[in-house]
Order: C-alpha cells, then structure tokens, then sequence
C-alpha cells in the first residue's frame, strides 16, 4: 500500500507532510508549532481568535493579543500556503483530502474497534485496537504543557486503555498466537487502571487459555483482596462469573 502523500503526526516528533513536502521546519518557533497542532486536532472545525489567545497564552496575553495573533497567523500562512489556513476572524484548518492525521486515526478506529467488540467482529476488533494502542503510546506534543494538551494526553491515556482492553478481548477470542499479544494487553490495561475488573476478568480468561489457570486464581484472589482492603467491596458479579467458571475450568470465551 502506498503511503499517502499527506500525514500529520501530533503524537510523537511533531510531522508536517502535505503534498509530499515536509513543512514541520516552517512552522513559525514554539507557538506556531502549538497553534497548528490544536488547528489539526479540530478536524476541520473553525476556531474563534478568543480561542486561539487563550490557547497560546494560558491566562496572560500580551498587550496587543489581537496584533500578535495577526502576526502568528500570517506566519503560519506563509508556512502553509493560504490555500490550508482559511478565515479571518475564525480560523480552520483544511488539508488536502485523505490526509492522515493520528488523532483522527486515534478516534475513529477506536470507535470502529469497540463497535467491533459488541458485534461480536473479532478479526475486525483485532485491527483496529491495534492501531488506537500503537499511535496512543506515543507522547502527544512531548515538550508542550497546558490545559488543552493535558485534555488531549488524558484522552489519549483513556483510548489507549480502551483500546487494550479491547485488543485483549479480540485476541482471547481469535485464540492462537493472537493470546500472546493478548495477554499483554490486558496487562497493560491493569497496569493503567489497577481497580479495572473488565481488564481484570479479560486477563484471568486469556491466562486460563494459555494454560495457566492456577495463575489466573491467583490474580483472582489478589484482586478480591485488593477490592476489599481498599474499598471495602466485593468482586462485581462479572468477575465472580469468570472466576466460578475458573474454578470448573470452563472458558467464557468462545
């Protein structure tokens, strides 16, 4: 397959291919790099001048906002072309079509992979989740800080959650090497959010499938344990399920 012309990668070292020309260079210093990152991640969505103030300046603005915005978008214009940086007053970013930009990725195959989940579409579930956890991995604008690229790190930490669990549920149904993978997912998945039963009961199920079933009463107990010592409550029924099938080795999964 071959590699579109156009991709933007936001996670990771900030990329700025348009048209087979790589324009990350351009972009006029620290602001300008921040401006057309949050300008990528609107999917084409106008953003007010209001917006895009307190976007680069956090609370303390110059004292001519209005002039110093002016002069950073024309920067990012002439960076750009004028033909991707459309509006005055507000301002939307517009790629070529089929342009590749990993947030967009991100959302969509997530939605597509746990879409996949409940209908039962594990092949389809598989591929997605591994695209969500691939690209949510990387760190979103490493170097940046500020309220809107914390926002987008904890969505992507949450996708990336989600997306593992949905990996590690997929793989626990292809069975196979798929479980290898699996296993590790679901692992990921606990180690992100320790309380998580649905991971929790993933794991013990995709242990019990590799043949380890002692192990996966083991965690069991660690997480009754750790439910009651810290929260004072029992297993969900969920989980109680998976373990009493544990208990006569049986499978949920199938």
């Amino acid at each position: 397959m071959l590699e579109c012309e156009s991709r933007i990668h936001l996670c990771g070292a900030l990329t700025v291919r348009i048209m087979g020309e790589r324009l990350e260079h351009d972009l006029p210093g620290r602001q300008g790099r921040l401006l057309f990152a949050f300008l990528a991640s609107q999917q084409g969505r106008s953003v007010t001048r209001s917006d895009m103030v307190k976007l680069l300046w956090n609370g303390a603005p110059p004292n001519d906002p209005d002039t110093a915005l002016a002069a950073l978008l024309a920067k990012l214009r002439k960076a750009l072309s004028k033909d991707y940086l459309t509006g005055k007053q507000d301002v939307r970013l517009v790629f070529p079509p089929s342009t590749w930009v990993d947030l967009d990725v991100v959302w969509s195959c997530l939605h597509r992979a746990e879409s996949a989940v409940h209908q039962q579409d594990w092949a389809g579930a598989w591929a997605s989740s591994q695209s969500v956890a691939h690209i949510s991995a990387r760190a979103f604008m490493p170097g940046f800080d500020g309220p809107w690229v914390e926002e987008v790190r904890a969505k992507l930490m949450d996708a990336q959650l989600r997306a593992n669990e949905c990996l590690a549920a997929s793989g626990l149904h292809l069975g196979g090497l798929e479980l290898q993978t699996a296993e590790r997912a679901a692992r990921r998945a606990m180690a992100a959010s320790p309380y998580r039963e649905s991971s929790c009961a993933l794991l013990l199920q995709i242990l019990a499938s590799r043949g380890n079933r002692a192990e996966a009463l083991h965690l069991y107990e660690a997480m009754r344990t750790l439910l009651r010592e810290e929260l004072g409550v029992a297993p969900s029924e969920g989980l109680q399920e998976v373990h009493r099938h544990l208990l006569h080795n049986q499978t949920l999964a199938g």
